[in-house]
């Protein structure tokens, strides 16, 4: 068990870091163009058209470049138009979806559509209320676990959507000969931390939602936008340096990447800036201690990790770094906050955070959700 929580925390660190390394600073590649007329404005991945009758969604392909995937969207109780674009059909509003991530399902639930949610997978790593409640009581299915689902539970919950995330040159099994839309969730591809936010406004298109997506996302612009402003004005902006080696690999956020461009937004220099990637670098301990040792923040991801001794007793090593040794280490424990499901579509959260620890002055009296000082 404790082997699966490792793995399973570590894909969500990669996702959430963006680690998928054909992503580079200016490259266009699965950008989406579909026309003038989309209501995205930030994400580089998605389009979408609102049409009379129809609305069109276009995912882009992140890895090959044009198009992963197009949606047409129609309302259910309308009839099919016939002239209806080239696109997988899905009708709307979503009912019976199968969710494979808990970061779909917390979004679903603050936009007030949990009940469209009538299966998971990896049933042990949601931690949503209803969810639990849910599947004790057999209204939510367990289809069984994400990289082999059971299809006769996934065909008995009779699903009219299923949201998963795509990864390169993905073919779903078996999932993906039951002639049920399958929903490409891209947006952990999304380094923009408006643009990955944004699409907040697909997910309500599907579960008839449009109306607080866009109230929801406007609101997280404004927030975001604020407290950006605010930032830029500090009197003084440190340098900062983000996670640790974990299993001898210290995956380091690339200088394009979404926690980078977060760590600038907040009034931050951070140590890796120059570097291009918007994924991030897989590197050893010495050659971030050439980069970033003396950083004057150290900001970790994981677990366990309690006060400075537990760092140090992660790695002897860990004590060189300057953030150590004068006591500016904030840890976000995985295990205890709801940060993967959290941060996604609320990135003035995490900007929040970061630019309150390194500007307390311009933010008095805010209280930390997600990372606590270490000493």
């Amino acid at each position: 068990m404790k082997i699966q929580r490792f793995y399973s925390l570590a894909l969500m660190a990669l996702m959430l870091a963006l680690t998928t390394s054909c992503f580079r600073s200016g490259n266009s590649t699965g950008q989406v163009l579909d026309g003038q007329d989309s209501v995205i404005t930030t994400a580089r991945l998605l389009s979408m058209q609102r049409e009379a009758r129809y609305t069109v969604v276009t995912v882009g392909d992140p890895w090959k470049g044009g198009v992963l995937h197009r949606y047409v969207l129609v309302p259910r109780d309308s009839t099919l138009p016939d002239d209806l674009p080239d696109g997988t059909l899905v009708r709307t509003p979503v009912s019976r979806a199968l969710v494979y991530s808990s970061v779909h399902t917390s979004l679903l639930s603050e936009l007030g559509a949990i009940d469209a949610v009538r299966g998971v997978v990896d049933s042990q790593y949601f931690n949503d209320s209803t969810i639990s409640v849910g599947l004790q009581s057999g209204t939510i299915a367990d289809c069984g676990n994400s990289m082999n689902p059971t299809v006769e539970k996934v065909i008995d919950m009779q699903p009219d959507a299923i949201l998963l995330s795509p990864y390169q040159d993905a073919s779903y099994g078996q999932i993906a000969k039951l002639d049920i839309p399958i929903i490409e969730c891209a947006d952990y591809l999304e380094y923009d931390p408006l643009g990955r936010a944004e699409w907040v406004k697909f997910y309500g298109e599907l579960v008839g939602k449009r109306a607080e997506a866009d109230s929801l996302y406007a609101a997280v612009v404004a927030a975001y936008n604020d407290m950006k402003q605010k930032a830029a004005g500090a009197d003084t902006h440190p340098t900062v340096v983000t996670e640790m080696v974990i299993s001898g690999v210290w995956n380091v956020p690339g200088g394009q990447s979404y926690m980078a461009r977060i760590l600038s937004d907040a009034g931050g220099k951070y140590m890796f800036a120059d570097d291009g990637n918007t994924g991030s670098l897989a590197l050893d301990f010495n050659q971030v201690l050439a980069v970033a040792q003396n950083a004057d923040y150290w900001f970790i991801k994981w677990t366990n990790i309690n006060s400075l001794k537990d760092l140090q007793g992660a790695n002897e090593l860990n004590r060189e770094m300057a953030a150590f040794q004068n006591g500016r280490v904030y840890v976000c424990d995985t295990d205890k906050t709801r940060f993967f499901d959290r941060i996604p579509f609320h990135p003035e959260v995490l900007l929040r955070e970061f630019a309150a620890i390194m500007h307390p002055e311009l933010f008095p009296g805010f209280t930390n959700q997600m990372y606590h000082h270490i000493d």
